[in-house]
Protein backbone atom coordinates (compact mmCIF):
# COMPACT_ATOMS: atom_id res chain seq x y z
CA UNK A 1 0.00 0.00 0.00
CA UNK A 2 1.50 3.31 -0.91
CA UNK A 3 0.11 6.37 1.10
CA UNK A 4 0.96 10.36 0.01
CA UNK A 5 1.39 13.35 3.06
CA UNK A 6 1.57 16.68 2.58
CA UNK A 7 3.46 18.86 4.82
CA UNK A 8 4.80 15.88 6.49
CA UNK A 9 8.13 16.76 8.46
CA UNK A 10 6.85 18.70 10.92
CA UNK A 11 3.34 18.74 13.95
CA UNK A 12 0.42 16.61 12.37
CA UNK A 13 2.04 15.52 8.74
CA UNK A 14 4.85 14.10 10.64
CA UNK A 15 3.57 11.88 13.26
CA UNK A 16 0.73 10.59 10.03
CA UNK A 17 3.60 9.47 8.24
CA UNK A 18 5.31 8.23 10.96
CA UNK A 19 2.21 5.98 12.10
CA UNK A 20 1.73 4.67 8.29
CA UNK A 21 5.57 4.20 8.13
CA UNK A 22 4.84 1.99 11.13
CA UNK A 23 1.65 0.06 9.49
CA UNK A 24 4.56 -1.03 6.70
CA UNK A 25 2.70 1.49 4.20
CA UNK A 26 5.27 2.83 1.43
CA UNK A 27 5.09 7.11 1.45
CA UNK A 28 5.72 10.17 -0.91
CA UNK A 29 6.60 12.85 1.03
CA UNK A 30 6.61 16.55 0.20
CA UNK A 31 7.59 19.59 2.37
CA UNK A 32 9.01 22.63 2.10
CA UNK A 33 12.53 21.80 3.20
CA UNK A 34 14.41 19.20 1.10
CA UNK A 35 16.96 19.40 4.23
CA UNK A 36 14.02 18.19 6.40
CA UNK A 37 12.63 15.81 4.19
CA UNK A 38 16.35 14.26 3.84
CA UNK A 39 16.58 13.77 7.62
CA UNK A 40 12.93 12.07 7.85
CA UNK A 41 13.65 10.00 5.36
CA UNK A 42 16.83 8.53 7.19
CA UNK A 43 15.31 8.16 10.38
CA UNK A 44 12.13 6.21 8.42
CA UNK A 45 14.99 3.93 7.17
CA UNK A 46 14.13 2.11 10.09
CA UNK A 47 11.04 0.50 8.32
CA UNK A 48 11.23 -1.86 5.79
CA UNK A 49 9.29 0.82 3.38
CA UNK A 50 10.20 3.15 0.28
CA UNK A 51 10.74 6.59 0.59
CA UNK A 52 10.60 8.70 -1.75
CA UNK A 53 10.08 13.05 -1.30
CA UNK A 54 10.11 16.26 -3.26
CA UNK A 55 10.86 19.31 -1.77
CA UNK A 56 7.31 21.00 -2.60
CA UNK A 57 5.64 24.60 -1.80
CA UNK A 58 2.41 23.22 -2.04
CA UNK A 59 1.18 26.58 -2.80
CA UNK A 60 2.24 26.87 -5.94
CA UNK A 61 0.16 25.35 -8.38
CA UNK A 62 3.00 23.54 -11.02
CA UNK A 63 4.75 22.66 -8.11
CA UNK A 64 1.75 20.03 -6.52
CA UNK A 65 1.61 18.79 -10.47
CA UNK A 66 5.31 18.28 -10.18
CA UNK A 67 4.90 16.35 -7.13
CA UNK A 68 1.91 14.42 -8.01
CA UNK A 69 3.56 12.87 -11.08
CA UNK A 70 6.75 12.47 -9.58
CA UNK A 71 4.62 10.30 -6.11
CA UNK A 72 2.43 8.70 -9.20
CA UNK A 73 5.59 7.60 -11.27
CA UNK A 74 8.03 6.59 -7.98
CA UNK A 75 5.04 4.47 -6.29
CA UNK A 76 2.78 3.92 -8.74
CA UNK A 77 -1.33 3.93 -7.30
CA UNK A 78 -1.31 5.97 -4.45
CA UNK A 79 -3.76 4.51 -2.05
CA UNK A 80 -4.02 7.35 0.89
CA UNK A 81 -3.73 11.07 0.12
CA UNK A 82 -3.50 12.70 3.43
CA UNK A 83 -3.74 16.47 2.63
CA UNK A 84 -2.11 17.95 5.55
CA UNK A 85 -0.02 20.78 4.08
CA UNK A 86 -1.75 24.22 5.87
CA UNK A 87 -1.04 27.30 7.38
CA UNK A 88 -2.54 29.61 9.92
CA UNK A 89 -1.80 33.65 10.06
CA UNK A 90 -3.86 34.54 12.95
CA UNK A 91 -6.12 38.62 12.49
CA UNK A 92 -9.62 39.20 12.62
CA UNK A 93 -11.05 40.01 9.18
CA UNK A 94 -10.89 43.55 9.63
CA UNK A 95 -7.94 44.34 10.94
CA UNK A 96 -6.24 41.36 9.64
CA UNK A 97 -3.49 42.44 6.28
CA UNK A 98 -5.83 41.82 3.07
CA UNK A 99 -3.31 39.13 1.60
CA UNK A 100 -4.05 37.28 4.43
CA UNK A 101 -7.09 35.20 2.56
CA UNK A 102 -5.21 34.83 -0.59
CA UNK A 103 -1.76 33.54 0.76
CA UNK A 104 -3.91 30.81 3.30
CA UNK A 105 -6.48 29.96 0.39
CA UNK A 106 -3.33 28.92 -1.68
CA UNK A 107 -2.14 25.98 0.84
CA UNK A 108 -4.78 25.40 3.35
CA UNK A 109 -7.39 24.65 -0.09
CA UNK A 110 -6.55 24.96 -3.50
CA UNK A 111 -3.46 22.54 -2.40
CA UNK A 112 -6.01 20.22 -1.04
CA UNK A 113 -8.27 20.49 -4.39
CA UNK A 114 -5.80 20.09 -6.53
CA UNK A 115 -4.24 16.94 -5.02
CA UNK A 116 -7.47 15.26 -4.51
CA UNK A 117 -8.55 15.95 -8.10
CA UNK A 118 -5.26 14.35 -9.36
CA UNK A 119 -5.08 11.63 -7.09
CA UNK A 120 -9.26 11.19 -6.79
CA UNK A 121 -9.62 10.51 -10.65
CA UNK A 122 -6.92 7.48 -10.25
CA UNK A 123 -8.97 5.85 -7.41
CA UNK A 124 -12.13 6.36 -9.10
CA UNK A 125 -10.59 4.37 -11.81
CA UNK A 126 -9.11 1.69 -9.77
CA UNK A 127 -12.03 1.81 -7.27
CA UNK A 128 -10.64 2.24 -4.51
CA UNK A 129 -8.30 4.39 -1.96
CA UNK A 130 -8.89 7.32 0.92
CA UNK A 131 -8.35 10.63 1.47
CA UNK A 132 -8.06 12.46 4.69
CA UNK A 133 -8.67 16.24 4.91
CA UNK A 134 -6.57 17.52 7.67
CA UNK A 135 -9.75 20.80 8.47
CA UNK A 136 -9.76 22.10 11.68
CA UNK A 137 -12.44 22.76 14.49
CA UNK A 138 -12.38 26.42 12.55
CA UNK A 139 -14.17 24.83 9.73
CA UNK A 140 -17.03 24.66 12.23
CA UNK A 141 -17.13 27.06 14.97
CA UNK A 142 -15.79 30.85 15.41
CA UNK A 143 -12.36 30.49 16.87
CA UNK A 144 -10.86 34.03 18.02
CA UNK A 145 -8.31 35.74 15.84
CA UNK A 146 -8.72 33.70 13.13
CA UNK A 147 -10.89 35.35 10.60
CA UNK A 148 -9.29 34.27 7.02
CA UNK A 149 -7.93 31.01 8.60
CA UNK A 150 -11.50 30.28 9.36
CA UNK A 151 -13.03 30.74 6.20
CA UNK A 152 -10.26 28.44 4.26
CA UNK A 153 -10.57 25.83 6.67
CA UNK A 154 -14.97 25.92 6.42
CA UNK A 155 -13.82 25.18 2.58
CA UNK A 156 -11.76 22.42 2.82
CA UNK A 157 -14.52 20.87 4.73
CA UNK A 158 -16.99 22.27 2.13
CA UNK A 159 -14.39 20.81 -0.38
CA UNK A 160 -14.01 17.20 1.63
CA UNK A 161 -18.38 16.75 1.95
CA UNK A 162 -18.27 17.22 -2.11
CA UNK A 163 -15.42 15.07 -2.53
CA UNK A 164 -17.22 12.19 -0.16
CA UNK A 165 -20.19 12.41 -2.54
CA UNK A 166 -18.89 11.94 -5.42
CA UNK A 167 -16.74 9.76 -4.94
CA UNK A 168 -18.72 7.01 -2.71
CA UNK A 169 -19.95 5.20 -5.79
CA UNK A 170 -16.78 4.22 -6.60
CA UNK A 171 -16.08 2.78 -2.95
CA UNK A 172 -13.14 5.71 -2.31
CA UNK A 173 -13.70 7.11 0.83
CA UNK A 174 -13.24 10.92 2.06
CA UNK A 175 -12.62 11.66 5.44
CA UNK A 176 -12.50 15.61 7.51
CA UNK A 177 -10.57 15.31 10.23
CA UNK A 178 -10.86 18.91 12.39
CA UNK A 179 -8.78 19.24 15.16
CA UNK A 180 -8.97 21.40 18.22
CA UNK A 181 -5.97 23.23 19.68
CA UNK A 182 -2.96 20.79 19.04
CA UNK A 183 0.59 20.79 20.41
CA UNK A 184 2.42 21.96 17.23
CA UNK A 185 5.28 24.15 16.41
CA UNK A 186 2.70 26.89 16.47
CA UNK A 187 2.51 26.61 20.25
CA UNK A 188 6.28 26.83 20.41
CA UNK A 189 6.81 28.69 24.08
CA UNK A 190 3.49 28.60 25.73
CA UNK A 191 3.40 27.63 29.30
CA UNK A 192 -0.24 25.77 28.98
CA UNK A 193 0.52 22.27 29.55
CA UNK A 194 1.37 19.14 27.35
CA UNK A 195 -1.80 17.20 28.72
CA UNK A 196 -4.14 19.81 27.44
CA UNK A 197 -3.77 19.67 23.69
CA UNK A 198 -4.77 17.47 21.53
CA UNK A 199 -1.38 15.51 20.03
CA UNK A 200 -0.46 15.20 16.72
CA UNK A 201 -0.27 11.69 17.52
CA UNK A 202 -3.88 11.60 18.43
CA UNK A 203 -4.30 12.58 14.97
CA UNK A 204 -2.20 10.05 13.44
CA UNK A 205 -3.76 7.39 15.48
CA UNK A 206 -7.45 8.16 14.56
CA UNK A 207 -5.99 7.91 10.71
CA UNK A 208 -4.80 4.47 11.27
CA UNK A 209 -8.14 2.81 13.15
CA UNK A 210 -9.97 4.53 9.96
CA UNK A 211 -7.65 2.92 7.19
CA UNK A 212 -8.49 -0.60 9.49
CA UNK A 213 -12.26 -0.34 9.50
CA UNK A 214 -14.44 -2.81 6.95
CA UNK A 215 -14.26 -1.30 2.89
CA UNK A 216 -18.12 -0.71 3.65
CA UNK A 217 -18.10 2.34 5.84
CA UNK A 218 -17.01 5.71 5.35
CA UNK A 219 -16.06 7.82 8.35
CA UNK A 220 -17.41 11.62 7.59
CA UNK A 221 -15.76 13.64 10.37
CA UNK A 222 -14.12 13.32 13.44
CA UNK A 223 -13.88 16.31 16.03
CA UNK A 224 -10.55 16.03 18.67
CA UNK A 225 -10.68 18.71 21.00
CA UNK A 226 -9.06 18.89 24.02
CA UNK A 227 -11.37 18.14 27.15
CA UNK A 228 -10.17 20.73 29.39
CA UNK A 229 -7.97 23.80 27.16
CA UNK A 230 -7.63 27.15 29.43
Amino acid sequence: MNALVTGATKGIGRAIALSLAKEGYHLALCARSEYDLQLFARELTTYDIRVVFLATDCSDREAVQRFCEFAASSLGAIDVLVNNAGAFLPGSILDEPEENLASQLSLNLNAAYHFSRFFGKVMRDRRSGHIFNICSIASKEYVKNAGSYSVTKAALLSLNHVLRQELAPYNVSVTAILPGSTLTASWEGTEIPKEQFVQPEDIADTISTILLLSVGVNVDEVILRPRDFN
